[in-house]
């Protein structure tokens, strides 16, 4: 069985994290066939190396996020003061105010969608890093265990194939996880906001997640 893409989508809200399509090949084995189903999105993020790396993501982008309040801070500010001044204001001085509170919502709007570009490639490249190797342990995992077919039953994915109904016992995602984790040797990390259910949301100040 072998997935024959890999996307990233998110955690951003946040940060929207992108869903892995799969076309899974029958093998011939002996006897009933054995279905397994994984929901694949979810089991990425759950890996102790992804919200290690969601985490330090968070961290790269607090600058960007600090930056962002202080200028939404700054163009309250002077909306405020444009409002309680205006009367008093001479037609000059209200006129410069009026483009300085233009500029700086033109800044604060270059910024934010320069920020979403570049957290969304990474958001993006994080994803779609860890599920290549969580794709490598399923194909050895779903081997090793028998199994004819898994499919991929992540919430929201748009192709096929759906998943009308899947008995608990045959829900692989925690052992694949459980597996990556001990393959990988990353301990969890420390809990300090929850990963996103796939990569697609982010936190307010930050642009969202990656969606094919």
């Amino acid at each position: 069985m072998k997935r024959v893409a890999i996307l990233a989508a998110v955690v951003a809200s946040g940060f929207a994290l992108g869903a892995a399509a799969q076309t899974p090949a029958v093998s011939a084995t002996a006897g009933a066939p054995k279905v397994g189903v994984i929901a694949f999105q979810a089991a990425v993020t759950a890996t102790n190396e992804f919200q290690r790396d969601f985490g330090d993501l968070q961290k790269k982008f607090e600058p960007q996020r600090s930056q962002l309040k202080g200028l939404s801070d700054e163009v309250d500010s002077l909306t405020k003061q444009l409002q309680s001044q205006s009367a008093s204001l001479s037609d000059g001085d209200r006129a410069a105010k009026a483009k300085a509170l233009d500029d700086k919502k033109k800044q604060a709007q270059r910024i934010a969608e320069d920020a979403q570009n570049d957290y969304q490639q990474a958001m993006q490249e994080t994803f779609g890093k860890v599920a290549q190797k969580v794709d490598d342990v399923l194909n050895n995992y779903a081997k090793e265990q028998g199994f004819t077919v898994v499919i991929d039953a992540s919430e929201g994915q748009q192709q096929a194939p759906l998943v009308l109904y899947a008995a608990p016992s045959s829900d692989i995602t925690k052992p694949v996880v459980d597996a990556y984790n001990a393959k990988s040797g990353v301990p969890a990390p420390p809990v300090e906001a929850p990963a996103p259910n796939a990569p697609k949301a982010a936190p307010k100040a930050a642009p969202k997640a990656p969606s094919k």
